[in-house]
């Protein structure tokens, strides 16, 4: 009954004419941003983050609610319409989303996309309000050796499971962690990597670098392929479900959910992975299997609430361990630590109020997002024409204009650039952006934890061994590690034992 009551407090934050207000600029700038060509969540929030400078927290965190729900309904929009997926997790959408788009049934496919979205993120920010304490609970018996184990095992997870590579996740990573190290040690005073600039001595703020890598580095990237031709856009009216629509979807928007948000809670979590499966799941169980690659709707209904459930499984780790699990969760690590706080086991004891108004402030945001987007379709559609030209100028501008707005610095527009150039080189290499923001956000934190660990044990290499728990975890990384040597072999002794050829007995008649 506390969490209740906790979250009553929380609506009672939220639900005043000028927070509602936020909520709403929020959701509409976040879809606005969301639904324009090539834009994922993860760049929509790391894109507005300036906007909220000057704001109290409270108010600041209820605009990022709106601009996270309105960001992931605003790339599936993107998906439907254009087959032009925002970011891995909506690529399962653009599948079946597209062809019942092109088959003249792009209003239902935006239909079931907004209510399956509405539906997951309900149910899944109500586990949100259950899940989240215990987990800190839990949290604070653990000492530093057991987080200094969490931070690795999120490292190997985002970098080793995640990505398409291990080799690029693991470069990736490293890159990450050298700019983490950017600043003077907090131990020692000595300057790490700031090449004796004093504008480095304080590191670089993390806000600057998802903007330079997400923002710029995406729009360098997209320039570099840009298409003269303007986008065809699906022309589509206000979306609607008949009846056998909604018979055909609310079972995949409750499998979806139930498939989605544990994985988001899991360290090696993320969409993709409970996106195809509730894809391969729902063309499993439908009575219509012609449809599938022809424009099924369980096809886009049940992936979109995967998508959904899982963004909300994201915020436990992230509120309650400060382990972001994914890109959009890593971006809003970040605002946090821009307000000078620590999400961890601590947040719900020292910001009780403020995690709780970004709660119920989540369940505002995902209301006004169906009530705005289910008539405003046909607007979205319309921005999906903008030249792409003016389209990404405009972000550059922007991303300039929130870089110096961090510290008031012309060095952080040359710091902006150089982030833009290492993030359009990852995208031409095919290393993935997330391990690099993780790698930045927790390297200080599993450093500082690594050296308390030392601390403790008087310099002894044990003290970095805690509980069952670490032992636990580290078990976990060598499996991960270790499990596609394991595979290859696996593979090799089954090639060995297969018979070469046939018996010359046998072809003798």
């Amino acid at each position: 009954m506390t969490e209740l009551t906790n979250l009553l407090d929380g609506f009672g934050n939220v639900v005043t004419p000028a927070n509602l207000l936020i909520a709403l600029i929020g959701v509409t700038v976040g879809t606005a941003v969301g639904v324009l060509p090539g834009i994922g969540p993860a760049m929509t929030v790391a894109l507005l983050l300036p906007l909220t400078y000057g704001m109290e927290p409270t108010q600041a965190f209820i605009m990022f609610a709106g601009i996270f729900y309105g960001g992931m309904y605003g790339g599936s929009t993107t998906s439907i319409l254009l087959n032009t997926p925002g970011e891995s997790s909506s690529v399962v959408t653009a599948i079946e989303g597209n062809r019942m788009a092109k088959a003249g049934r792009a209003a239902q496919a935006l239909a079931t996309a907004a209510i399956g979205s509405f539906v997951a993120g309900l149910i899944g920010t109500l586990l949100l309000v259950f899940v989240t304490p215990p987990m800190v609970s839990f949290a604070i018996s653990l000492g530093a050796p057991d987080y200094l184990a969490i931070m690795l095992l999120g490292f190997i997870a985002v970098s080793a499971v995640l990505g398409v590579s291990r080799v690029r996740g693991f470069a990736s990573l490293l890159v990450g962690l050298a700019v983490g190290l950017v600043g003077i040690d907090r131990v020692t005073g000595q300057q790490r990597l700031t090449f004796d600039l004093p504008q480095l001595a304080d590191g670089i703020d993390v806000i600057v670098v998802a903007v330079g890598i997400f923002a710029v580095g995406e729009t360098l990237w997209v320039a570099a392929h840009l298409r003269r031709r303007p986008a065809e856009v699906i022309p589509v009216g206000r979306p609607w479900l008949g009846r056998d629509d909604w018979r055909r979807s609310w079972k995949p928007w409750l499998r979806g959910t139930a498939l989605g948000f544990p994985f988001g809670v899991m360290p090696a979590g993320g969409a993709e992975i409970p996106t195809y499966l509730s894809y391969t799941l729902e063309k499993r169980l439908t009575k219509h299997p012609e449809q599938f690659g022809r424009g099924a709707i369980e096809g886009v209904a049940g992936p979109e609430a995967a998508n959904n459930a899982s963004a909300a499984g994201t915020l436990v780790p992230m509120l309650a361990l400060g382990l972001p699990t994914n890109a959009t969760a890593a971006v809003m690590l970040a605002a946090f630590q821009g307000y000078g706080i620590q999400p961890g086991p601590l947040l719900l004891q020292r910001e009780t109020a403020l995690v709780w108004t970004l709660i119920a402030s989540l369940f505002v945001g995902n209301l006004l997002l169906l009530v705005l987007n289910l008539p405003l379709a046909p607007v979205w559609a319309r921005l999906l024409r903008v030249p792409r030209p003016y389209l990404y100028a405009g972000i550059l501008f922007f991303a300039a204009m929130g870089a110096y707005a961090v510290n008031a610095q012309p060095f952080d527009l040359l710091l902006l650039l150089i982030l833009g150039l290492i993030g359009f080189g990852m995208r031409r290499f095919g290393l993935p952006v997330l391990p690099l923001i993780v790698g930045v956000i927790l390297g200080p934190i599993a450093e500082r934890q690594g050296r308390m660990a030392l601390q403790l044990s008087g310099g002894d290499l044990s003290g970095l061994l805690g509980g069952p728990l670490s032992y636990l975890i580290y078990t976990v990384i060598v499996v991960i590690l270790c499990w596609p040597l394991v595979r290859r072999f696996r593979r090799g002794s089954t090639r060995a034992s297969e018979p070469v050829g046939t018996p010359p007995s046998e072809n003798v008649r």
